[in-house]
């Protein structure tokens, strides 16, 4: 790994690390005042002294910390062989687990949280007496609800992406908005030929692994993923003001190029090859906005996505990897260690003028 990667890698894993200390303040202090509401509420008037709020707020605090631990475990072991087993479940018997598991370590904090804030002995009486039969049902109850609860929202927002769950919330898109972005249209390679020697069904769990196989790196540089088209997938990054920051969607390609390489190995036994991609970036404006009612979706409209799209057809035609139109390229700084191609001005289907395009390619 050369410094470039390194630091690369390491701004990631910051900005990963960032994400997940705020939310992680976000549920300690949803925590605390949960804890704080529930002894105002549900307790008996008598016991709602100071000392007692402040104890049940650093219950609900400890609590909120348990659930935070169990949701992110959850979501670093997505790729592990018992994540995988879990995803391929229905997705009833999925949130199910989730939440019994979580329910189960709520329980257990409570449990543990009872006796040392509120006991003098190492196992009281009344926690057989009274806690047991009175206050466990209750925090069952409730640690099993908000666990389905925090289950389906983040599954929600898994399924149909947070955007458009935004969206739905908010109504952010329910009138069409204007945004400027960076569009990245990728699809594999062969896709004809490889159905004619692997076979439909094989082809769509090729596509399937390799979908799921990239969604890292398009996360962790930041990209958003509008939708998977057959074969294709198609990712967006909003334009900023700083280069370095638009050069992301680049990055992301090239770390999809080296995640890949190291699964070639696991390809090749699974399907007996190694997938292939190429990708057209190009930046500007598009429409965004919510439709439809049954089946809602956040559309993208305009003409950055045409001729993001026939940059990835580009990249066929002349065998290459990655073609970036001019307009993207000069919003963004390159890392070093590539190479950019002379611009060529290219004519593209449903549009008059020209397009100046770019290879990038690895310097040899």
């Amino acid at each position: 790994m050369d410094a470039d990667e390194d630091g690369t890698g390491r701004s990631r894993f910051l900005r990963y690390a960032t994400r997940r200390r705020g939310f992680l303040v976000a549920s300690l202090v949803v925590g605390f005042v949960v804890g704080v509401a529930y002894r105002g509420l549900v307790d008996a008037p008598e016991s709602r002294s100071l000392a007692n709020y402040l104890r049940s707020g650093f219950d609900g605090l400890c609590i909120a910390w348990a659930a935070w631990a169990v949701q992110t475990g959850f979501a670093s072991g997505a790729r592990s062989r018992l994540g995988a087993a879990l995803r391929r479940l229905p997705l009833a018997a999925e949130l199910v687990i989730r939440a019994l598991v979580m329910t189960a370590v709520i329980v257990v904090v409570s449990g543990v949280l009872e006796v040392a804030l509120y006991a003098h002995s190492f196992f009281p009486a009344w926690l057989l007496t009274s806690w047991i039969p009175n206050e466990l049902p209750r925090i069952v109850a409730i640690g099993l609800g908000l666990s389905l609860l925090l289950g389906m929202v983040t599954e929600t927002g898994r399924l149909i992406g947070g955007p458009l769950l935004t969206s739905v919330v908010l109504g952010t898109y329910h009138r069409p908005v204007r945004q400027q972005l960076i569009v990245m249209f990728l699809d594999l390679a062969d896709s004809t030929r490889l159905a004619e020697a692997l076979g439909e069904l094989r082809v769509h769990d090729l596509i399937t692994r390799f979908f799921f196989d990239i969604d890292e790196p398009i996360r962790a540089f930041g990209g958003a993923v509008h939708a998977y088209v057959g074969d294709e997938v198609i990712v967006s990054w909003p334009v900023s003001g700083d280069p370095a920051r638009n050069g992301r969607c680049v990055g992301c390609f090239l770390a999809i190029e080296r995640k890949i390489a190291r699964l070639e190995g696991a390809y090749e036994a699974e399907f007996e090859l190694a997938p292939r991609f190429r990708a057209g970036l190009h930046a500007g404006p598009v429409i965004v906005s919510e439709c439809g009612d049954v089946k809602r979706q956040l559309a993208y409209f305009g003409d950055t996505m045409n001729v993001a799209a026939r940059l990835c057809e580009y990249c066929k035609a002349i065998d290459r990897r990655l073609v970036v139109s001019g307009d993207a390229l000069r919003l963004m700084t390159i890392q070093p260690g590539l190479v950019i191609g002379d611009g060529k001005c290219i004519a593209v289907r449903g549009r008059q003028e020209r397009v100046e395009v770019h290879v990038i390619e690895p310097q040899t």
